[in-house]
């Protein structure tokens, strides 16, 4: 028997475990709005995890300020000469804090006269050093190469950012946390749903606002840990031409906020799928938590609940998602 401290996964079980605590924490920091103002837009600058988590909080950003929130790519600044950014807000999210084409990006929107914000799990980071303010994803050190706590906690912080440019988001950040933080996330399809993986050779994941973002992060952590073939859609944009993968076997996951708004796309995407046959699983928030909580610490629920069903596909194919093959902590890219 493999001794338990040297187990495949040991540390994404224990790092994902922590994350709902990690949500909570960074979810209700304290944000120093002086630096902050009005921004007329705000601009994301993120890759891999954390773009998802880019995507989950411009919905609710927009939502909330009625502004716009789009992504830029860090590419703009990395290999290029930038974009006028004058009255605007920068935000930029790294786990590490280290990728090179981050810290160019924090660098180039300052000179452009962007107000850079980071939110960064690494304290004192090379991002943090290029940036008016920065915001903690408070989960301490992450081991395993996939990111779990360290992107719920990014959410977290998000929220936070938001309650100082809307004092009002305060108390859906607050709400949130207290529901959450000793949350025990466990979908009571569990064996379904691993089960559905190990069959699948092509996954969509789909979602709709802040359960978008989520999707991205699902597809991504499937390519990651279990070497799956996955893609994120808009259950909006996946019945244009992406719709024609139907013919061929298909998984869908589907990832519900319960969104009132929503449910409408959701449901059409669920019917069209189903009706050629596809292998359709839909999660939903109302399965893990009954009280009514903001749509983007609902897409971290939905995130909770499928990274222990991920790891344990992993571990069933082989495969040490702590370790993936080809992938490392910190990427470096320009």
């Amino acid at each position: 028997m493999t001794p338990e401290n040297t187990a495949p996964g040991r540390f994404m079980t224990a790092e994902a475990a922590q994350s709902m605590g990690v949500f909570a924490q960074a979810a209700t920091q304290q944000v120093n709005n002086d630096v902050l103002g009005k921004p007329r837009a705000i601009f994301t600058i993120a890759r891999g995890s954390s773009d998802a988590v880019a995507n989950i909080l411009s919905y609710e950003f927009m939502r909330e300020l009625g502004v716009p929130v789009t992504s830029l790519p860090p590419s703009i600044f990395s290999i290029g000469a930038g974009v006028s950014l004058e009255e605007v807000t920068v935000l930029v999210i790294s786990q590490s804090g280290a990728s090179d084409d981050l810290v160019l990006s924090a660098k180039g929107a300052s000179a452009q006269g962007a107000t850079v914000v980071a939110i960064t799990n690494q304290r004192d980071s090379s991002v943090e050093l290029e940036s008016k303010m920065t915001l903690s994803v408070c989960a301490g050190p992450e081991l395993a190469v996939p990111a779990t706590k360290s992107v719920i906690g990014s959410i977290g912080a998000g929220m936070a950012l938001l309650s100082a440019l809307k004092p009002g988001y305060a108390f859906k950040a607050r709400n949130a946390a207290d529901k959450l933080k000793d949350l025990y996330v466990q979908h009571p399809r569990v064996c379904a749903l691993q089960s559905a993986f190990l069959r699948a050779r092509h996954i969509y994941v789909i979602g709709r606002d802040t359960g978008y973002g989520a999707a991205q992060e699902v597809a991504l952590k499937l390519k990651e840990c279990c070497a799956l073939h996955a893609e994120a859609f808009s259950s909006s944009e996946v019945l244009h031409g992406p719709l024609q993968l139907a013919t061929n076997p298909l998984m869908v996951l589907m990832l519900d906020t319960d969104m009132t708004a929503i449910q409408d796309s959701l449901d059409q995407a669920e019917a069209r799928f189903s009706a050629v046959d596809c292998d359709v699983h839909r999660i939903r928030i109302s399965e893990f938590c009954c009280d009514e909580i903001a749509p983007a610490a609902a897409a971290a629920v939905l995130l909770a609940a499928m990274y222990p069903v991920i790891l344990d596909t992993a571990l069933a194919l082989g495969l040490d998602p702590d370790v993936p093959e080809t992938l490392s902590k910190v990427t470096q890219t320009r």
